[in-house]
C-alpha cells in the first residue's frame, strides 16, 4: 500500500533539507551571506573593486595622456575638458589621478605580500618550535613595533634610496611582525588539537604538518588582517611619495599630486584635494571592506 504524502511530512522533509544544506555550508560560503548582509562592507568592496577596474583600464579610462605637459593650459580650474583642472605643468589631473591608481594598488598588493610571507614563515616557526627560537623571532618583533612605522620607512628609503620598488621593500620589511605575532598565537592554539597529534603519529614532516594541517586553519585572521593593512601601506605610500622618497617624478603618485599642489593649496585648491579625496575613498574602502569581513569571518557570529 503507497505511503500517503501528507502536507505535515512535506513540511518536515523541506525544513530537513534545508538544515543539511545549511550544515553542508563552508566556512568561507557562510561568511559571503554575511558580508551581502553588511551594507557598510558592501560599500567597502565596491570602492575596492572600482580600485581595481580603474587600475587595469587606466589607459582606456584616461581622457589625456597623464604625462604629457601643455604649458599654455597651466593651473586650469575644473571644466567640461579637463574635468579635474590641471597641473603646473598642464597636465590633466583627472588622468593622473587614474595612473596613479595603479601605484597604489601595486604598493598595497606588493608591500603586503612581502610582509605576508615574512610573517607568516617567521610566525609559523616561531609557534610552531618554540623555545629560544620563539624567543629570538619575538624579541625581533618587540624591535619592530619600538620603532614608528612611518620613521622607519624613511630611515629604509634613506638608506636605500627613493624610487618606488624600494618603497615596496621598505613597507613589506617594516610591516611583517604584525603577521608574525598573529599566525605565532594561531598556531600555538592549533598545534596540540587532535588532527596535528594525528598527523605526528602517522609520521609527518613538520613542514608538512604546517602547511597542510595548521597553516590552512589561520587562513581568515590573515586575510582580514591583509586587507586592514592595504590602506595603511598606501597611506603610507602616499606620504613617502610626499616626502620625495616614494614614486619619482613623473610617475603619477597620489603622494606626491599632493606635494606638488602644496604651494596652490589656497589660489588652486583643486590641485591637491584631488589627490587626497582619492586617498580617503581608497583607504576608506578599504576599512569598511575589511571590518566586515572581519565579522563575516568570526565564527562566533554564525547562525
Amino acid at each position: 500500500m503507497a505511503k500517503v504524502q501528507t502536507p505535515l511530512n512535506r513540511s518536515n522533509k523541506i525544513k530537513t533539507a534545508k538544515k543539511n544544506l545549511q550544515e553542508s555550508r563552508s566556512l568561507y560560503y557562510d561568511a559571503w551571506l554575511r558580508l551581502k548582509r553588511n551594507k557598510a562592507a558592501m560599500v567597502g568592496l565596491f570602492f575596492v573593486i572600482l580600485l581595481v577596474v580603474v587600475a587595469i583600464f587606466a589607459e582606456v579610462l584616461a581622457p589625456y595622456d597623464p604625462y604629457a605637459q601643455n604649458l599654455d593650459y597651466r593651473l586650469k580650474p575644473p571644466t567640461a575638458q579637463h574635468l579635474l583642472g590641471t597641473d603646473d605643468y598642464g597636465r590633466d589631473i583627472l588622468s593622473r589621478i587614474i595612473y596613479g591608481s595603479r601605484v597604489s594598488l601595486m604598493v598595497g598588493v606588493i608591500s603586503e605580500g612581502i610582509a605576508l610571507i615574512l610573517g607568516v614563515l617567521l610566525g609559523a616557526i616561531a609557534g610552531y618550535y618554540g623555545g629560544k627560537v620563539d624567543n629570538f623571532i619575538m624579541r625581533l618583533c618587540d624591535i619592530m613595533f619600538a620603532f614608528p612605522e612611518l620613521l622607519f620607512c624613511i630611515g629604509i628609503m634613506f638608506a636605500l634610496g627613493p624610487g618606488i620598488y624600494n618603497v615596496f621593500i621598505a613597507i613589506g620589511f617594516v610591516g611583517w611582525a604584525g603577521y608574525a605575532r598573529l599566525v605565532r598565537g594561531q598556531i600555538l592554539s592549533l598545534k596540540r588539537m587532535e588532527f596535528v597529534e594525528a598527523a605526528h603519529a602517522s609520521g609527518a614532516k613538520d613542514i608538512r604538518i604546517i602547511l597542510k594541517h595548521i597553516l590552512p586553519n589561520t587562513l581568515a585572521p590573515i586575510i582580514v588582517m591583509l586587507t586592514l593593512s592595504i590602506p595603511g601601506a598606501i597611506m603610507s605610500e602616499a606620504s613617502l611619495s610626499f616626502l620625495g622618497l616614494g614614486a619619482q617624478p613623473p610617475t603619477a603618485s597620489w603622494g606626491s599630486m599632493i606635494y606638488d599642489g602644496r604651494s596652490y593649496l589656497r589660489t588652486f585648491p583643486w590641485f591637491s584635494i584631488t589627490p587626497g579625496i582619492a586617498i580617503m575613498l581608497t583607504v576608506l574602502g578599504f576599512n569598511l571592506f575589511g571590518d566586515g569581513l572581519r565579522d563575516a569571518l568570526d565564527p562566533r557570529l554564525k547562525r
